[in-house]
């Protein structure tokens, strides 16, 4: 019998051969979702859907964007904004 908190859908489950030949189930936490813009929603390009644990053994440029509002903003809704700076200055 499974542990009970495994016995929710909350944990992916993964059949694994191991070395003797015999296949078991493994359980894991399921990927994270896309990130997304925090103005329109659309999915964030280069940002890698990875656990936490994971993803802060990354280094900063893997993590997101190199360019204004990355990791925060897509492309198009960080034009706007910088368009509107520029014409408020």
């Amino acid at each position: 019998m499974t542990k009970p908190m495994f016995r929710s859908r909350k944990w992916k489950r993964v059949k694994v051969k191991l070395p003797g030949g015999r296949v078991t189930v493994h359980y894991r936490k399921p990927k994270p979702g896309i990130a997304r813009c925090g103005k329109c929603g659309k999915p964030l390009h280069g940002i890698p859907r990875l656990r936490q644990a994971k993803f802060k053994n990354l280094p900063k440029t893997k993590k997101r964007p190199e360019r204004p509002y990355g990791g925060v903003l897509c492309s198009s809704c960080m034009r706007e904004v910088m368009r509107a700076a520029a014409r408020s200055v």
